[in-house]
């Protein structure tokens, strides 16, 4: 039987936004939000010869550099403040979720609720000060050896181009996260995804230019339309499917009324770690490249043949991107649904699986269940993720029909749409308990 709040939710239009006040107020600010960073992807980094910069960038465009200017929102092209965008902060958040299951200190303030959330988000901002620093110097100190692209190299512009992409990247940690808090959808997912989109006119322009040019065949490019879509249906199939447990609540018994048994569901998501994994994955194989690609040629032998074999479309390359995907999208389903903690909230409301007990036997059912769908997922997001990037290494399609950008694009839109509807219903909810009251009132 359908519920009232599922037939409510089906009958949301937008033209009800009008009279959430609350929130268009958040869309206006997440979109104000948004703009800001746009604009900061193009105020250039102080001391830069732009058009050196650029035929650097051009030498590297379809290596790991392209990549990273995926994520950035063009931000590398253009070698703006902005340059290194999220990616510290995510890694920092990677690092720190790894530390919590290793350390037990760690681990003790996850479970203090509330207040040890704030101070392990304490500790990755701190630990994205000394990514973003690390990762900053080495950006400039790449620079300043990449030819006549430093207009004064020196200690001076080490020391500035550091702190300035550092300022960069802590201005988007606090960006993010005011849209999170007072803005709509998550904001560290919406910046990459406006970094991505709004590049993405250009990058169709580009691959037409290829094709009229004769670098594309009209056939490959026909394909990439075909396969985008594709994509994309398919995303919107898997991050919907669901595997339900049933769950039964047997009759019981309040004063002198009897309650008749109910029967529901456990939903269980096939992808429960959404687009995390591809993204983290992304922002540890970025972390190593990006020094890598700056010293390409120079160093010992070994350190150029890393260079080589990280670069993008490279087996190497493929095998650690496709790893990390499986292994994040075991180790974020493991952290954010807790099988014991469900079996236990089942266990007080007597609630079961029929045929299971409850309690410790449930909790290893759900495990057991997840672990099998998560098999499933892993591998969506691998086929998703490799195929198109495979098709972008070896046919110079550009990054932006890749199937990680494709991934992001449509699951934070998917999950912004679903915070939308969340707040229409609780806006139309409000508008009906309103209205009873008044006619309570009148009678």
């Amino acid at each position: 039987m359908v519920s009232a709040a599922e037939q409510l939710a089906s009958n949301l239009n937008f033209a009800a936004l009008g009279k959430a006040d609350e929130l268009k107020k958040r869309i206006w600010f997440t979109l104000g939000a948004l703009l800001v960073y746009r604009l900061g992807t193009y105020i250039p980094l102080p001391g830069i010869d732009p058009s050196a910069w650029e035929q650097v960038f051009r030498q590297q465009a379809g290596g790991i550099l392209g990549m990273f200017n995926m994520f950035a929102g063009g931000g590398i092209n253009r070698m703006a403040i902005f340059a290194l965008n999220i990616m510290p902060y995510i890694s920092a958040s990677i690092i720190i979720q790894l530390l919590t299951t290793v350390s037990p200190q760690l681990e003790a303030l996850k479970k203090e609720g509330e207040a040890g959330r704030k101070t392990l988000n304490q500790y990755t901002r701190y630990l994205t000060v000394i990514l973003a620093a690390f990762q900053s110097y080495a950006i400039a100190a790449g620079l300043q050896s990449a030819g006549n692209v430093v207009s004064e190299p020196g200690l001076f512009f080490l020391i500035s181009a550091s702190v300035t992409l550092t300022g960069g990247t802590m201005f988007l940690m606090w960006l993010g996260e005011q849209i999170t808090s007072r803005g709509i959808g998550n904001g560290i997912s919406l910046i990459i995804l406006a970094g991505i989109v709004a590049e993405l006119p250009a990058a169709i322009a580009n691959m037409l230019e290829l094709g009229r040019q004769g670098a594309l065949s009209t056939g490959l490019i026909l394909v990439v339309i075909v396969m985008a879509v594709v994509v994309i249906a398919f995303i919107v199939f898997m991050e919907r499917a669901q595997r339900r447990l049933l769950i039964q609540y047997p009759k019981r018994q309040v004063g002198n009324k009897m309650f008749e048994g109910q029967s529901s569901h456990l939903p269980l998501k096939l992808n429960t770690s959404g687009v995390i994994p591809p993204i983290f994955a992304s922002s540890l194989l970025l972390l190593p490249a990006t020094i890598a690609s700056f010293n390409a040629g120079k160093g010992p032998e070994w350190f150029q043949m890393l260079t080589t074999q990280l670069s993008h479309g490279r087996p190497l390359f493929l095998v650690m991107y496709v790893s990390l995907i499986v292994f994040f999208a075991f180790f974020y389903t493991a952290i954010v649904f807790n099988p014991t903690e469900t079996a236990d909230n089942l266990k007080k409301h007597g609630g079961f699986i029929p045929g299971i007990r409850p309690g410790e036997r449930t909790a290893e059912y759900i495990d057991y269940v997840l672990s099998r769908i998560t098999v499933v997922g892993a591998a969506y997001l691998a086929v998703v993720c490799l195929i198109p990037e495979i098709m972008i290494s070896y046919a110079a399609v550009p990054f932006y029909f890749g199937g990680t950008s494709l991934l992001i694009v449509v699951s934070v839109t998917m999950d912004t749409v679903a915070q939308v509807q969340g707040y229409l219903l609780a806006h139309q909810y409000e508008g009906l308990i309103r209205k009873s009251k008044l006619r309570g009132r009148r009678k």
